[in-house]
């Protein structure tokens, strides 16, 4: 006869009482000694259980696979939008596929370790006879959000004056306790988010059960040694002033592990690729390029270094996310406008990103006097400005060159000349607009040989951004457009612009 742990998923659903179940050789373990088993294994097959999770290999993977293999208690720290509660789900996967449970018990009863009354009792009436219930491993998660409304009632639990009134019980029985989201989550993951939001006289009531493994509940002193693998996730202490981890909680959980957000674009474009909601009719019709997703990645790496913007906030992934899937939604726009078929991504649609930014930053006093949208522009042009130079050669450093490939493009602005790249241009027009300045495109295709049509086009308009930037031509963002001029004219008439709208107030 097989061994329990090489029974298959459909034999041990057959095993349907505690007789058929000792029978089969099924031996307890605790949900720690399950999580580092099955972590183990998982290990020496080469297997990752931490998939779907980037730019953490070397760092907060390791420390969380030390922490399942101490059978510790866990803390995930760290700012908003580095993937801690994707960690926390994620570790579902280390569990058992089912294990059995007594059935109709409160609790999730161990067949041979009953914890509840009613487990207990049915144990005691029916022996082997007792019936079992396969609990899946997906239904052993649970989660709660920490929020100042929660009490000690929903966590460990209250007693219920109904039930003893119907049961005809006395309140000094154990049966008139109705368990809270803590003990009902025995046997499996409980995780808490935002646990500096918890107050504090309810952060006090883990103590015991993350302990000794008893809990109060109005008088009650019950002995329950729960099992229960618990998972927090928080922001930095100092993040704001709406509360902490008291100190003791603190101590008795035993592996804090610092999150992070990602150190380069390269992991940022996969973590951005993996979670955008990108339509298949957007796919179809839209062409995206890797210097777009450059740039989408690169306004979060400025936004984290921007002095407007609270560094104890942090920028989250979400702030790419958004942007990536708005970026796409602005070149889906123009299709629809144009009643074209397909389209390439222009720079000028990251316009399209500034309400996904303006809503994913936090900003300090200098910033808000700035106002969001213009520190959203200041972003962009940041990104703009960083990624230039990894495609062309910096315009400062060309500038007194004999061979400066920007010369005469800025000469032919100098000239009084000067276009509008409207955001709903049909592809000609968008063409013809920049085939008007003459030795852009051939500045282009010198820089970088073999681009194909599209992309020689996009890199065209992105000179000019790059320039601007570079304070060698100027732009001005208007509401349906981006205008380029030669830098001198466009600040005059800008200025004189201001000085009419002044007489016109």
């Amino acid at each position: 006869m097989k061994k329990y742990q090489e029974l298959t998923i459909e034999e041990k659903l057959k095993l349907t009482t505690l007789g058929a179940l000792k029978k089969a050789g099924y031996q307890s373990r605790t949900v720690k000694e399950e999580l580092r088993e099955n972590l183990i294994h998982k290990l020496q097959n080469k297997e990752n259980p931490f998939t779907a999770i980037w730019g953490y290999e070397d760092t907060v993977i390791p420390e969380l696979e030390r922490g399942i293999l101490s059978m510790h208690n866990i803390n995930l720290l760290g700012l908003r939008g580095q993937a801690k509660t994707r960690i926390a789900r994620l570790m579902i996967n280390l569990l058992d596929d089912v294990i059995p449970v007594v059935e109709g018990s409160e609790l999730n009863d161990d067949p041979l370790q009953p914890l509840s009354y009613t487990a207990k009792e049915k144990i005691e009436n029916h022996g082997d006879d007792t019936p079992i219930f396969w609990w899946k491993r997906e239904d052993r998660y649970t989660e709660k959000l920490a929020t100042p409304d929660v009490s000690v009632a929903d966590l460990i639990g209250d007693i219920d004056p109904i039930k003893a009134a119907t049961d005809k019980l006395s309140y000094s029985d154990e049966r008139v306790i109705h368990y809270g989201l803590v003990p009902r989550s025995h046997r499996g993951l409980f995780v808490i988010n935002e646990l500096p939001d918890l107050q504090p006289r309810i952060q006090v009531a883990l103590f015991n059960i993350l302990q000794e493994g008893d809990i109060q509940i109005r008088g009650f002193k019950i002995r329950l040694p729960l099992d229960i693998q618990f998972v927090f996730t928080a922001n930095p202490e100092d993040y704001t002033n709406r509360g902490s981890i008291v100190t003791p909680l603190k101590d008795r959980i035993e592996t804090q592990i610092i999150t992070h957000y990602p150190k380069d674009l390269q992991i940022a474009k996969k973590i951005t690729t993996q979670e955008a909601n990108i339509k298949p009719a957007q796919l179809e019709k839209i062409s995206m390029n890797d210097l777009s997703r450059n740039l989408i990645e690169q306004i979060a790496f400025e936004a984290r270094e921007s002095e407007f913007v609270d560094e104890k906030s942090g920028v989250s992934a979400r702030l790419t996310i958004s942007s990536m899937e708005n970026l796409y939604s602005a070149a889906e726009l123009r299709i629809l406008l144009n009643s074209e078929d397909k389209t390439y991504i222009r720079v000028a649609d990251l316009v399209g990103t500034i309400p996904a930014i303006t809503g994913k930053i936090e900003l300090v006093y200098e910033g808000e006097q700035e106002g969001a949208g213009e520190v959203a522009q200041s972003l962009l042009s940041k990104a703009i400005r960083k990624q230039f130079l990894g495609f062309f050669p910096s315009p400062e450093k060309v500038r007194k060159l004999e061979d400066n490939p920007y010369k005469y493009i800025i000469e032919w602005f100098g000239e009084g000349n000067s276009i509008d790249i409207l955001n709903d241009m049909t592809q000609a027009e968008y063409r013809d607009t920049l085939n008007s300045i003459p030795t852009l495109r051939a500045c282009v295709e010198k820089l970088h040989e073999g681009l194909d049509e599209e992309e020689i086009y996009y890199r065209m308009e992105f000179v000019l951004h790059g320039l601007a930037e570079f304070s060698q031509l100027s732009k001005h963002q208007l509401v349906a457009k981006t205008s380029f001029s030669d830098l001198l004219s466009g600040m005059m008439n800008f200025s004189s612009s201001d000085f009419e709208d002044d007489d016109d107030e």
